[in-house]
């Protein structure tokens, strides 16, 4: 029985042992990170850094992340919430750079959302940066639409040649699920056009291109973006063709061609008519003819029957 309890002593003794020397080794390999953690006050204890390997996430990278964030004033984001967006695939750095830049910029922006950001393939880094230092959009652009201009008609008649340069600002809580720099530019174009064409006058618009930028702005056309329209300015406006003009041409044009038709229409029809009473003309001299030669078969038989005597 003591012999028992004796293997069976030595068996745990010996399974402690070999515990013992594998967390030895791992705190050995991982004793570097836990100091500059306990040094920068980033709170991840030795134990942590061992069950972080287990699960598959890089200590150095949580560290590393953890510190960053600390030292910046960012005391609030915790290490279960770097694992986790680390094991779900996000970009940790990029993450931690983006909030201490939205930071020090006074910009609101939380864990949540910029993780939200990260996870949808979306670039965090650029997304504040758009928000920090506002970005300027052609709009036409030539690259992506062909066009040059945008063109539009005023009241007059006149066509308007228009290009506008719009400056925007990432709109950080609208990143996710919000609408695209191309719909920004559609957008833009679309009001710009319409602009033009409620203005009574083309001078009133090259006059003053301001005009189109304020009626452009009221819009509210950077709604369910993920941007924010800072300015729209007229970059330049030419004189194009007299669209009125041409169309009232048109217009002409297709009133004589109408009135042509008509015309020919009513001649067809009184030569139609003509060669109608020609046709009854032969018609009655034909019955004419008939009769006068019915007149000599009833005096033949007038004759015969004595009702017309020759004197």
């Amino acid at each position: 029985m003591n012999g028992s309890w004796t293997v069976l002593g030595i068996a745990v003794g010996g399974i402690c042992v070999i515990l013992s020397i594998v967390f030895v080794a791992l705190f050995a390999r991982y004793f570097k990170l836990w100091i500059q953690a306990f040094s920068s006050r980033a709170k991840i204890g030795p134990f942590a850094l061992v069950f972080m390997s287990l699960r598959k996430v890089k200590p150095s990278v949580i560290v590393d992340t953890k510190i960053m964030a600390v030292q910046a004033g960012l005391t609030n984001i915790t290490t279960q919430a770097l694992e986790a967006h680390y094991l779900a695939g996000g970009n940790v750095h990029r993450v931690i750079h983006a909030l201490i830049v939205a930071h020090r910029a006074s910009i609101e922006l939380d864990w949540d959302t910029a993780s939200a950001i990260d996870l949808a393939g979306r670039n965090i880094i650029s997304a504040v940066e758009t928000s920090v230092d506002p970005k300027v959009i052609d709009c036409p652009d030539p690259k992506k639409s062909g066009r040059a201009t945008l063109d539009g008609v005023a009241r007059d008649g006149i066509q308007l040649k228009a290009r506008a340069r719009v400056t925007v600002r990432t709109n950080l809580s609208q990143l996710v699920g919000g609408a695209t720099e191309e719909t920004i530019i559609a957008r833009v174009g679309e009001g710009i056009v319409s602009a033009i064409g409620s203005c009574e006058s083309h001078k009133q618009v090259l006059a003053n291109p301001s005009v189109i930028s304020r009626e452009v702005l009221n819009r509210g056309l950077d709604s369910q973006t993920a941007f924010s329209i800072v300015s729209i300015d007229i970059a330049d406006i030419d004189v194009g063709d007299n669209v009125g003009a041409r169309l009232r041409a048109d217009q002409a044009d297709a009133d004589v061609r109408i009135a042509q038709a008509r015309a020919e229409e009513r001649r067809a029809e009184a030569v139609a008519s003509e060669q109608e009473m020609l046709a009854r003309t032969q018609e009655n001299q034909a019955k004419v003819v008939l009769a006068e030669a019915e007149i000599p078969l009833a005096m033949a038989q007038s004759f015969t029957e004595g009702n017309l005597r020759a004197v």
